[in-house]
């Protein structure tokens, strides 16, 4: 259980953060030029080499593992939230301005319902990664499910890595089924096709 509860609150941390830095970084050239090269860095760095710094810091435990998987989660949620605003249809960002909607009105009414579905698959995304990264995160003393993958691993013990494993992968496609669902619905209801 404790794989759900770590995973569950860094993706809700990382949604909510890496969303609003996201439709910040659409509107802001300066915040965008920023974000871009912080968020190419992270998912460049190896997984390993991004539980160092929170060893040295937290040393090892549950509050160090959420700390590195909300550092490597995060990404997507930038990345799909600041696409999926950049990239929405001119014409009717357009017509809503010339009906008279205030700025938050375009925000919160118009372009992030219009980007909603690229930004569910950016959930989804950071959910995948959330879930990469717990099994990393064994590393450093989490007790779940990736726990037992360790240890499956280095006692030689195939059956009890394989069965937490084929657990964590069915975890990580029902998540992605759901959201992929909920994504394509609303995105048919809009008339959208997600690019």
């Amino acid at each position: 259980m404790i794989s759900v509860y770590l995973c569950g609150i860094a993706v809700v941390f990382c949604f909510i953060t890496g969303t609003s830095l996201g439709v910040w970084a659409a509107h802001s050239s300066v915040v965008s030029a920023i974000v871009r090269p912080i968020n190419d860095t992270l998912q460049t760095i190896p997984l390993f080499v991004i539980l160092i710094p929170f060893v040295m810091l937290f040393k090892i435990g549950d509050f160090t593992a959420l700390l590195a998987i909300i550092i490597y989660a995060i990404v997507p949620s930038v990345r799909y939230a600041e696409h999926g605003i950049r990239n929405l249809p001119s014409e009717v960002i357009e017509a809503s301005k010339m009906m008279g909607s205030t700025r938050m009105q375009l925000l919160f009414l118009v372009k992030i319902p219009l980007a909603m579905p690229v930004i569910m698959l950016g959930l989804n995304q950071t959910i995948m990664y959330g879930i990469a990264m717990l099994v990393i995160a064994a590393l450093i003393g989490t007790n779940g499910l990736e726990q037992i993958v360790f240890i499956g691993l280095t006692d030689g013990n195939m059956g009890k890595g394989l069965i937490a494993g084929i657990s964590m992968a069915i975890i990580a496609m029902i998540v992605d089924r759901i959201t992929k669902t909920i994504s394509e619905k609303r995105s048919e209801a809009l008339g959208l096709t997600i690019k």
